[in-house]
């Protein structure tokens, strides 16, 4: 190990310099690690929805097509960073070894299972080879390492749940997390890709606040989405509507709650142009607030947008990051045994 360097991994970053290594072009993932850093064997890649998505429609669903992609990215950038989308994801692995200084905050030891709770977009990364991928899931089986920075955030694995299940929950994190700080009693809340997920964990979370109170509504373009919103049974209005058509997603919303809108308004889908109906399901008060999870969110669609159709709804970046949001999320999945059978099914 060479000595300690920037907590938030600064002496990592090739291109540009002087930058943080989330918008670095390209990252030095080289080894020994600093002494303020920790090595991770990768077992799989949680890449976010959005790049994934890219990914597959670029490739026209080729798996051996997003196979090629993934290792194109991390040999050229030193990180799974997708160009397109600007995302990432998250991982899985084992820890190899910690630097003598660092700080060590989550309590970890060599040997244990691990999920980074920082993007993938961020994170040093090599790949030796891609074993499998898992389209369903996004998730890709790998074999190579990875640096965290003494500022990463992770999570160790919990006994009680198998590890591809505990990937699929840690890599929506933020959003129900975020959810239980938002949604309040008497609420009328629209999750936008409530089928999806981020969707449906997040639409837990508001039933259990607005128990019989206020208005869940669900919007979902897909015959799938739309039958598992209805079998999870959290939404009072499950609503086939596709997001991109905005003047459509507000129709709808207005037709089910008498022309009121939403009080919240949590995007959770995981493609581009869904902004103005997000805004446009919304109150347009200071008192609605629309939540943007999807990392396929462009600013300036949302604020130009709102600003155009004369919205002054509070609108909040989805940072996937929330003071033990881990265990928040986790304990959802616990209390909501219909739902872990639904990931279970899916993601496992």
């Amino acid at each position: 190990m060479t000595t300690a360097a920037c907590p938030y991994g600064t002496h990592r970053v090739i291109s540009p310099k002087n930058g943080l290594p989330q918008n670095a072009q390209e990252v030095d993932n080289s080894l020994p690690i600093r002494d303020n850093e920790i090595l991770i064997e990768v077992d799989t890649l949680n890449v976010d929805a959005a790049s994934f998505r890219q990914m597959s429609d670029a490739c026209n669903g080729d798996v051996e097509g997003i196979k090629q992609t993934i290792l194109k990215t991390v040999s050229e950038r030193g990180k799974q960073h997708n160009p397109v989308t600007g995302s990432g994801g998250m991982l899985l692995g084992t820890v190899k070894e910690i630097g003598a200084n660092y700080s060590n905050k989550f309590d970890v030891k060599v040997g244990d299972k691990i999920a980074t709770l920082v993007s993938l977009s961020l994170t040093p990364l090599r790949l030796e080879k891609i074993i499998e991928v898992f389209p369903g899931r996004d998730q890709v089986k790998v074999e190579g390492y990875a640096i965290l920075f003494d500022t990463g955030v992770l999570a160790k694995i919990p006994a009680d749940m198998p590890e591809a299940l505990v990937l699929a929950i840690l890599d929506v994190a933020g959003a129900p997390a975020q959810a239980k700080r938002l949604v309040k009693p008497n609420q009328t809340v629209v999750i936008i890709g409530g089928g999806g997920k981020s969707g449906v964990i997040c639409a837990a979370v508001a039933r259990d606040i607005l128990g019989t109170t206020g208005k869940l509504i669900g919007l979902q373009p897909s015959d799938r989405g739309v039958k598992r919103m209805n079998e999870i049974g959290y939404f009072d209005h499950v609503l086939q509507v596709d997001a991109r058509e905005a003047v459509a997603c507000a129709k709808a919303v207005s037709e089910v709650t008498d022309g009121e809108m939403a009080d919240l308004v949590i995007n959770c889908v995981s493609v581009d142009n869904c902004e103005l109906s997000s805004v446009m399901c919304a109150k347009p008060t200071c008192d609605a607030t629309v939540y943007f999870f999807s990392m396929a969110t462009s600013f300036t669609k949302a604020a130009l947008g709102a600003e155009g159709i004369g919205s002054d709804a509070l609108m909040i970046v989805g940072n996937g990051f929330v003071p033990d949001h881990a265990n928040i999320s986790l304990d959802v999945i616990r209390k909501h045994p219909e739902l872990r059978e639904l990931f279970e099914a899916v993601y496992v």
